[in-house]
């Protein structure tokens, strides 16, 4: 065989192998109906809109729920023999906001996340899902039903890859960064390094370059250099990468390699003296007036504390009841708290919610021993909580946003405060022990828990935290930015330094010089809902024993290990 007949084998493989099946547009409709995911029901009055980015910017504004997105696809039978020896299609939807079921000809190929009543998010999920070959219908119509539901702010099939293909070059070349680090943070500007791995275990050789970029969080290149790479077949090339010329803040490595039959790219993450990003203080000169006042208000308002027992929940060795009581405005709030059946006093934590959830305390993220009484709070306009606010989401986070005064979250803060006097009104709580506990938004609940009252909270445990340094954050993160945006280009009365003016008052970093309890904070280096950057504007701000841990592979939702290491942190201090 002649060596010019091979090349064009092998490039007729690779050609073959990475073509990809599916169109850009694809059948969407709003609602749910598990009819939807057979071939046999007609799609042809429904809308068309394109995988890859959000539904909300096709027209479907403000839609939260379930939708079902549909496309039908011809797959010749010339892939037919290559499918059965790879293994079958690989369909890949990039990453689906909140959650998917994902079926091909009706049957269900892979689900991410959970629908409600049991909702699990994996918005920052990948989708990869495999199609056994046998499953296919050959060069005849094959129907992919990807049923997507979305809790708020942005949802569908968004970002990329987007592609249907026969398994096999994806797999077989891969490209990887170790660093010398597992947690990607270097403490020193002067050692940034990594060795990047190319790894072929196709049966020929790839001679090309490797083409490496280093971004930072404001977009701008900080570096990039082009490396001939040849890999060899069945194994692996290593290219040792010393980065110079840092700076303290966080960076994407992106490797993308490129010959004439391959081209891949690969992207990490890395962070750089995190505790030297510098994001000073920028509080009004009213600021601890505007706080002091917002607590005399809220002392003012008759708490009028009602607590109901659960029944059906008050089982083994905890009772579980719900606690009503009126917070800063009047308005009713509601929180859910964990009892030890046992008599006696006992530590308290205070678990505070992530932004549009409702916070329960029946699964593996909240405290579930009983040596501790939990109180989980459903700050206003959340959960069970909406009885007088309910702005909805998106809207939320602009609500009164024009008044400092009745801006929602000088309210939400305020709800903590009275969770906190719930607390401490009751016998069975030792009042020297009481930590407080989020994620997210609740993250900077959490903070703004021990900030303002930093006589009470012992512990203070934020993880991925939100509401901070807004003028940066509206640089490094795509949402919420996108909703003040059209709040200030559709409503006269905003503008953006009303906007910066009120956020200044509950931005985290300002509040954080008041903490006065050990902090642990846990960070996902990938995350662009609250990005690192806006998390260590905070800590960095902090003067208190303070530790961070920092997962390189997460985004906003950290890994299950995280919540053994918080817990672990909070009994350290609170069970002494």
């Amino acid at each position: 065989m002649s060596k010019l007949f091979t090349i064009f084998l092998v490039i007729s493989y690779v050609t073959l192998h990475s073509q990809n099946l599916l169109s850009g547009k694809w059948k969407f409709k709003t609602g749910d109906d598990m009819q939807w995911k057979n071939n046999t029901y007609a799609d042809a009055q429904w809308s068309e809109i394109y995988a890859g980015i959000v539904f909300e910017k096709q027209g479907f504004e403000n839609y939260d729920g379930i939708a079902w997105y549909r496309q039908s696809i011809t797959i010749p039978s010339s892939f037919k023999s290559d499918a059965q020896k790879m293994g079958g299609l690989i369909l890949k939807l990039a990453k689906i906001d909140d959650a998917d079921e994902t079926y091909f000809n009706g049957e269900l190929i892979g689900k991410t996340g959970s629908f409600p009543p049991n909702f699990l998010n994996a918005y920052d999920q990948y989708r990869e899902y495999t199609i056994p070959a046998d499953k296919v219908k050959w060069d005849a119509p094959n129907l992919v039903a990807v049923r997507v539901y979305d809790g708020s702010g942005n949802g569908g099939i968004y970002g990329d890859p987007l592609s249907l293909s026969v398994k096999g070059f994806d797999d077989s070349f891969d490209i990887s960064a170790v660093f010398p680090v597992t947690n990607h943070v270097f403490l020193s500007a002067k050692d940034v390094k990594c060795n990047i791995q190319l790894k072929n275990t196709f049966y020929i050789d790839f001679k090309g370059s490797a083409n490496i970029t280093v971004r930072n969080d404001f977009g701008k290149i900080t570096y990039e250099k082009s490396i001939p790479a040849t890999v060899k077949k069945n194994s692996t090339t290593n290219m040792p990468v010393s980065i110079p010329d840092m700076q303290p803040g966080f960076y994407q490595l992106i490797i993308d390699y490129q010959s004439p039959l391959a081209h891949k790219t690969h992207i990490s993450t890395f962070a750089c003296e995190p505790e030297k990003v510098l994001s000073p203080t920028d509080a009004q000169p009213d600021f601890a007036d505007y706080w002091n006042r917002a607590k005399k208000e809220l002392a003012a308002v008759a708490p009028q504390y009602n607590i109901i027992i659960v029944d059906s929940l008050s089982k083994g060795n905890k009772n579980m009841y719900v606690v009503e009581m009126r917070s800063l405005g009047n308005v009713l709030v509601r929180a859910w708290y964990s009892v030890p059946k046992k008599q006696g006093k006992y530590p308290a934590l205070l678990h505070v919610q992530g932004y549009s959830s409702y916070l329960k305390l029946t699964d593996k993220y909240h405290y579930q021993s009983d040596d501790m009484i939990v109180m989980g709070l459903n700050i206003r306009g959340h959960g069970f909580s909406k009885d007088n606010i309910n702005p909805g989401f998106p809207g939320y986070l602009q609500h009164q946003i024009n008044d400092k005064e009745m801006y929602i979250y000088r309210g939400a803060y305020m709800d903590c405060r009275r969770a906190l006097d719930f607390l401490f009104s009751r016998n069975e709580v030792d009042t020297t022990r009481v930590g407080v506990e989020g994620g997210s938004q609740g993250g900077a609940l959490s903070i703004a828990t021990a900030a303002l009252n930093p006589e009470r909270i012992k512990v203070c445990v934020p993880g991925v935290p939100f509401l901070s340094d807004f003028k940066d954050y509206f640089v490094v993160g795509n949402w919420p930015a996108y909703e003040f945006k059209k709040l200030v280009e559709t409503d006269k009365a905003s503008t953006w330094d009303k906007v910066y003016h009120t956020l200044s008052y509950i931005d985290i970093k300002n509040l954080a010089p008041w903490v006065k309890c050990p902090v642990l904070m846990g960070v996902g280096l990938k995350d662009d809902i609250c990005p690192p950057h806006i998390n260590f504007a905070m800590y960095n701000n902090l003067s208190v024993p303070k530790q961070y841990v920092i997962y390189p592979h997460a985004g906003h939702g950290l890994p299950d290990e995280y919540t053994n290491v918080k817990f672990e942190f909070i009994r350290q201090k609170l069970m002494k």
